[in-house]
């Protein structure tokens, strides 16, 4: 039996937000224990002309949440660009998360002809449910837990493949 579009997405977006929050509770952790200011990891940048590491964690449940919406025919919360800390970060993706849960499966499960419009660096994109959940949605959201991840293991924070994965291994 094929997956539905909602649980190709909503499983995995979910996911992915949960797996984002649990990295940056361990880069707060570690940022209190060496005693690094929280601030200094969320401004790192991969590259000087690419976004600090809070933006892409802002993206990331951006990305979660709209495509969430936007599958289902739903107008979408916009939320500001204005987390300056771990913990409001971590605000940002709880609101995330129950936005995401209010959204009816078969809301999402009936978007299979839906024609979904996405401006994408400027230049408009029409996208069909599937072909924005697979070729836009998903990619996002992994592109940015990526770049978090990649910026505070390179800053020392102690994660590994298992963190990014959401796997916890046993004690």
């Amino acid at each position: 039996m094929p997956l539905s579009l909602y649980e190709i997405s909503v499983p995995s977006l979910r996911r992915g937000l949960a797996n984002l929050s649990h990295i940056l509770n361990k880069a707060a952790d570690n940022a209190a224990a060496r005693q690094i200011d929280p601030a200094v990891l969320l401004q790192m940048r991969l590259y000087p002309d690419m976004h600090p590491m809070v933006r892409h964690a802002q993206y990331a449940t951006d990305s979660a949440r709209n495509g969430t919406g936007k599958l289902a025919g739903l107008a979408v919360p916009d939320f500001p660009y204005t987390e300056t800390s771990f913990e409001e970060l971590q605000d940002r993706i709880q609101q995330s998360l129950l936005y995401i849960e209010t959204v009816p499966a078969a809301q999402i499960d009936n978007s299979e002809g839906r024609k979904i419009d996405q401006v994408v660096r400027g230049t408009p994109q029409a996208f069909s449910a599937r072909s924005y959940l697979s070729g836009f949605v998903l990619p996002n959201i992994y592109f940015h837990s990526t770049v978090v991840y990649s910026l505070l293991r390179h800053a020392g924070v102690p994660l590994g493949k298992l963190d990014f994965l959401g796997i916890i291994e046993s004690q």
